[in-house]
């Protein structure tokens, strides 16, 4: 993952080899086994449905619980934002800094390869076996020199656009002053941006596409087994993770962001970006993230995570 200056997503295809579930590519990183100092959830859910809104009363006591959390947190210059769609119904829960932009760190590799599937697929550009295992790897442990490769190749500016037209992630763009021409690692976007990518892998790329990306998010190695991971292995999470320390006017902070999916049918599309306090640390902000996404699926916290190698 890049060193510079937290709603869940996950995507087999025709297009590369399967990467196997839980099972690291040869060359992934080293990571810890930890849990966040943050006593569990313990208030019962209520037992009337009344004034619950588009949610069930259970899942609205754990928004409660997601948003007293997250108040308790964050520190005074750190931004965290939560979302969480239901593919079935349509309503859409958020709390926190959702409309902020802040580092992508690697969840933008998800849209590099939504986009380069899409593209392929409509002959716009030939992906070949070295590209597409660049892919499984990049997706799979975040792959750094793979994603420069395909980013030499294929990125740019318009693919960015393509981003903000095609996916939905109206608020992404580019930061310059770090390298002299537009780079993947240098891109901030909001929680709402990677909602919408989200939503697009599950419900608008092409079904094979598609399959590929859930099955690469399920299958993610250990250094990206937190974020929305952390809905629990009977939920069937995916997702694909970014970690970065990055710069802004308020300091030198580590990011923590998550996107993917939960729950069956990959029914729940999560988001989940942090811009740690300068004060804080990385499994700091691993262990909010992750610890967010097991309220909002009812799971005791500190969530099991793992926390990767602070390797960007």
């Amino acid at each position: 993952m890049l060193v510079s200056a937290v709603l869940a997503v996950v995507f087999l295809a025709a297009c590369g080899g399967a990467v196997p579930v839980a099972q690291p590519l040869p060359g992934t990183p080293a990571t810890t086994t930890e849990t966040s100092p943050v006593g569990p959830v313990t208030s019962a859910p209520p037992t009337t449905a009344a004034g619950c809104g588009d949610w069930s009363c259970a899942q609205q006591h754990r928004f409660d619980d997601a948003t007293a959390y997250v108040a308790r947190t964050v520190g005074p210059h750190g931004f965290l934002g939560v979302e969480m769609l239901d593919r079935t119904t349509g309503a859409v829960w958020h709390d926190g800094a959702t409309t902020r932009a802040g580092w992508t760190a690697s969840t933008i590799k998800l849209a590099i390869a939504a986009d380069l599937l899409t593209r392929a697929r409509s002959g716009a550009v030939t992906l070949t076996a070295a590209d597409r295992h660049d892919m499984d790897t990049m997706l799979n442990f975040s792959d750094e020199a793979a994603s420069d490769r395909l980013w030499k190749r294929f990125g740019d500016d318009a693919m960015l656009a393509r981003f903000r037209s095609t996916f939905g992630m109206r608020g992404l763009a580019f930061v310059p002053g770090f390298t002299a021409s537009t780079y993947w690692g240098f891109v901030k976007c909001t929680t709402d941006d990677l909602l919408a990518l989200g939503r697009w892998v599950l419900t608008r790329a092409n079904a094979d596409d598609r399959a590929y990306l859930v099955a690469a998010l399920r299958g993610v190695a250990g250094n990206q087994q937190w974020g929305v991971w952390a809905a629990g292995a009977d939920q069937h999470p995916g997702n694909k993770d970014g970690w970065s320390f990055e710069s802004d006017s308020w300091g030198k902070h580590w990011v923590a962001d998550t996107v993917g999916f939960a729950g069956p049918g990959e029914r729940y599309v999560v988001a989940v970006t942090y811009q740690v306090d300068p004060a804080g640390s990385l499994a700091d902000g691993v262990h909010a993230v992750s610890d967010v996404v097991a309220i909002l699926f009812g799971r005791p916290v500190p969530a099991p995570v793992t926390v990767p190698a602070p390797d960007g």
